[in-house]
């Protein structure tokens, strides 16, 4: 960070391994989404041009279609330095909670594997005999807890995590929140020619105990979109999010540990361009309309 940045002015208050928070007086933090990439919980040191901005207008966007369901963070995307446009947001800060909450609407990921070798997922017995990639009978709420950068979330059950967040009644509403924001965006993305496989939401409390949607909504880092047309059943699926860069980190020869590899231009270009469409699709706007619209 160059002492001329705006953002040098700025505490920092934590990075991740794709956003870096900074306070803003006592009850507002800076959120800037950066391009970095990672697989396997390690970041690569090869960024993905735009990919921040993809983030960041896709979560404006369902956190303005989001708003019947559950209240966001969202302060503003044009209040913020020149530098950090199109990718960072100002928003309030919150408590956050101590867990991750996915949602699941088909078998695929770790789901897939934990189903396995145990026939559940976090605690849910399914149905046997479901194939990799299969619709799962409804959506299925399934935690996970935070890891810290370089580590792996863990998926527990529902009892762990209403352990963890040391409030039953508090996890109960953030599933019936959960499930219907996933179905929301589930169903506008289907609409869309997209598959919303499974996604993961973090949410925070105001100081009046309000529930807050936080962090990123719905973007191709925290969810799986698969392209609904040429779906089936039984195999891996092509993906509009990281997991073109994960198959090829897979088949590099890496042991997926630090530090990562770096990416080669043309997996570069091709996971960017799965962004971009995920935001086209998903928005019915050209990403251009963003940039501008953000002042990027």
């Amino acid at each position: 960070m160059t002492p001329s940045s705006a953002l040098s002015d700025l505490q920092p208050v934590a990075q991740g391994k794709v956003r870096d928070i900074y306070a803003v007086g006592d009850d507002r933090l800076l959120l800037v989404t950066s391009d970095r990439i990672s697989t396997y919980d390690v970041v690569h040191p090869t960024p993905i041009p735009d990919k921040g901005k993809v983030l960041t207008g896709l979560s404006c966007f369902w956190f303005d279609r989001t708003t019947h369901i559950v209240a966001n963070h969202l302060v503003s995307y044009t209040e913020v330095p020149d530098e950090v446009r199109g990718r960072g947001l100002l928003v309030e800060r919150l408590e956050m909670a101590p867990v991750e909450c996915v949602v699941r609407g088909y078998i695929t990921g770790s789901g897939w594997k934990d189903y396995q070798a145990t026939g559940a997922v976090c605690g849910i017995e399914l149905p046997s005999g479901l194939s990799e990639s299969e619709q799962l009978p409804e959506p299925i709420f399934t935690p996970a807890t935070k890891a810290a950068v370089g580590d792996h979330d863990e998926n527990v059950d529902f009892d762990r995590a209403a352990e963890i967040l040391g409030d039953r009644p508090l996890l109960e509403e953030l599933k019936r929140l959960s499930l219907a924001l996933y179905e929301f965006g589930a169903a506008h993305a289907r609409e869309r020619g997209i598959i919303l496989a499974d996604t993961k939401f973090e949410f925070g409390r105001r100081p009046d105990g309000t529930i807050v949607l936080a962090d990123e909504v719905l973007t191709p880092d925290s969810s799986r979109f698969w392209p609904a047309d040429g779906y089936q059943s039984g195999q891996g699926q092509p993906s509009f999010d990281k997991q073109f860069v994960r198959d090829w980190a897979s088949g590099s020869g890496w042991d997926k540990s630090p530090p990562a590899p770096a990416i080669p231009d043309d997996v570069v270009a091709g996971t960017r361009a799965r962004y971009v469409d995920a935001y086209e699709r998903i928005s019915d706007e050209p990403f251009s309309a963003w940039l501008e619209r953000s002042g990027s």
